[in-house]
């Protein structure tokens, strides 16, 4: 058992200085929804989407576990449609083993981003029971949340965007929810048997033995933009699913965040989460993956230090494996049973497993940067994030400032090298602001 404080003998110690800091705003595409709302009831307009709902339909509607922007309210609006139709919409958590996968805690996950049966005027259905619905060629069984598969129709609500974990025309979106999602703890189990690199294959074949055994209506598809803001809501019928979701998952990676570097010695973010990402911060932005995970991107990061742990994970630090080094905080935060309910469901155990941990903010940092080999700490090239979700303002130490400047379409910067401003017990303030100026 870890104790409340640690004491390591550290050759020199941590108490050396760390290179000054400069606030950088990163330049991305700016194009957003205004009015959300609008948008979804125009697409409740199309004659294709009104004729797949009929006055009297008991219709269950899937929402996830991710954070994504403004879900709240294109939740009500969506069910609001429905409403207008005549239909009798219910909520359902679709979130396979999230919420360590029970049906109190998948309730709990939701209500988190204000998915409550006040604010939605419907009834939220949570259980884990599944129905099964057909079977794959090899004999797989296909699972369906029972709630789900008990009413008339079927929506499903998910942002679109690259997965963490495996590449293919469909990754991270209805595709994945009319599986994985819909499925629950066992189907999610079942599928991730396969090993998640048949996913591109698996899960349509998954999907569509669901959309053929049961009525399926549409799924509402999201996509983001880089800024962490709705750019594009757009509501695609089942039979258009294995068509459509493709073209948006394009749109969705060329709106993606990304940090606009090669290399960076050390990865400094305040947050990790499964609100963030599922991997708890995205392997598509860190260039980094878990071990059995064929992985490459940019930028390639030396040493990963994460400092805490979002409120609304719930305890679920599923991904912390991915770090070189955790604080204290972000280890009492950790929830073993709604963590590992995750991980091993998705078979990826090293997802869950503990990196070196420091007793602050400081002493994390700090050998992390230690540790960089070849590299003096004052010639540290070290990068600070919010999340990987939030990308705009982010600093980045005095050594990097050539890359900076050498790229004025992509960077500005907005302040002058400060030192770290730790407190008393190592502790840093929020990214924004956080500095005092150097002397």
């Amino acid at each position: 058992m870890i104790p409340d404080r640690i004491e390591v003998n550290i050759a020199g110690g941590l108490d050396f200085p760390l290179p000054p800091m400069v606030q950088v705003r990163q330049k991305f595409d700016p194009k957003r929804l205004d009015d959300i709302p609008g948008a979804i009831r125009r697409e409740f307009q199309r004659p294709a989407i009104r004729a797949l709902v009929k006055p009297g339909q008991v219709i269950a509607v899937g929402c996830g576990s991710r954070g994504v922007a403004n879900i709240g309210l294109i939740a009500r609006t969506l069910i609001d449609e429905l409403l207008a139709l005549g239909a009798k919409p219910f909520v359902f958590p679709c979130m396979g083993s999230h919420g360590a996968a029970t049906a109190e805690g998948q309730r709990q996950v939701l209500e988190t981003y204000g998915i409550t049966e006040a604010a939605t005027g419907v009834p939220i259905k949570a259980t884990m029971d599944t129905v099964i619905t057909g079977h794959l060629a090899d004999g797989t069984p296909v699972h369906m949340d029972r709630h789900a598969a008990e009413a008339d129709g079927i929506v499903v609500i998910n942002r679109i965007k690259p997965h963490t974990g495996f590449r293919g025309a469909t990754e991270s979106g209805l595709t994945k929810m009319l599986s994985i999602g819909i499925g629950k703890i066992v189907g999610a189990a079942t599928y991730h048997r396969h090993g998640m690199d048949r996913f591109p294959e698996l899960l349509p074949q998954v999907r569509d033995v669901n959309i053929g055994q049961r009525n399926v209506l549409f799924g509402l598809g999201i996509i983001e933009n880089a800024y962490d803001e709705t750019a594009h809501v757009e509501l695609v019928p089942s039979a258009q699913l294995a068509t459509r979701e493709p073209v948006l998952q394009d749109m969705a990676k060329q709106q993606m965040p990304q940090l606009f570097f090669d290399e960076i010695d050390v990865l400094v973010i305040e947050e990790m989460g499964k609100n963030i990402s599922g991997a708890g911060f995205d392997p598509n932005i860190t260039g980094r993956n878990r071990r059995n995970v064929q992985w490459s991107g940019k930028p390639f990061i030396k040493k990963i230090v994460v400092l805490g742990l979002t409120r609304v994970s719930h305890g679920n630090a599923t991904g912390i494996g991915s770090a070189d080094v955790i604080t204290m905080r972000l280890f009492r935060d950790l929830d073993v049973s709604y963590t590992y309910a995750n991980v091993i469901t998705a078979g990826n155990l090293d997802g869950a497993a503990i990196p070196i941990v420091m007793n602050n903010d400081h002493d994390a940092i700090a050998l992390a940067v230690k540790t960089v080999v070849r590299v003096k700490p004052e010639d540290c090239r070290i990068v600070r994030i919010r999340n990987t979700l939030h990308l705009s303002e982010i600093e980045v130490s005095t050594p990097m400032l050539d890359d900076v400047m050498a790229q004025p379409e992509r960077f500005e910067i907005v302040a002058a090298p400060r030192v770290w401003a730790f407190d008393a017990q190592g502790t840093l303030p929020a990214l924004a602001g956080q500095m005092v100026a150097a002397a």
